[in-house]
């Protein structure tokens, strides 16, 4: 598997996820929703994105050594 086919298929698994997400739980994409509308809650809409796109791309990274 070469890493463009490899960086797609995180992509669609991600957006897929997402969509599962929203429509199990939609008080919190309600959430979201309000959180885009009051800046003030946003950043942690941020953080939590920005948490998940590490736990995906981060875990199971090898280190070069």
């Amino acid at each position: 598997m070469n890493p463009r086919l490899r960086a797609g298929l995180q992509v669609a698994v991600l957006v897929a996820v997402l969509t599962g997400l929203v429509l199990i739980f939609p008080r919190a994409f309600a959430f979201v929703e309000m959180a885009a509308r009051e800046l003030r809650y946003f950043w942690w809409v941020i953080l939590l994105t920005a948490l998940a796109i590490w736990l995906i791309w981060g875990i199971g990274r090898k280190n070069k050594e």
